[in-house]
């Protein structure tokens, strides 16, 4: 049973700093590239960063040079490190693995809430 299971949302300040993790299990983790989708109330789900299994990094324009996304192979787990938070990261954050063009899994979320 493949389970994608995200962690480490909260709520933070604006200009703070969260780091949320994506534990994978039941797929062959170094195989699969991985990404952060997030999604805002009444807004459409968006990527915000992917990482593929070679390593290589893509990001949403509104993310560069605030967020960061890793893996780790020997630990099945993706990262997302985000800084300099806004209100605007406000949303429920999504770790998502494809392998190839039609294997992909969603995990379940985590909340993410930027507010004084």
């Amino acid at each position: 049973q493949v389970q994608l299971v995200e962690s480490g949302g909260g709520l933070v300040q604006p200009g703070g700093s969260l780091r949320l993790s994506c534990s994978a299990s039941g797929i062959i983790f170094r195989f699969y590239a991985m990404g952060w989708y997030r999604q805002a109330p009444g807004k459409q789900r968006e990527l915000v960063a992917t990482i593929s299994s070679t390593g290589s990094t893509n990001y949403v324009d509104s993310v560069k040079g605030r967020f960061t996304i890793s893996r780790d192979n020997a630990k099945n787990t993706v990262y997302l490190q985000m800084n300099s938070l806004k209100s605007e990261d406000t949303a429920v954050y999504y770790c998502h693995g494809q392998e190839g063009w039609s294997t992909s899994y969603w995990g379940q979320g985590t909340q993410v809430t930027i507010s004084s």
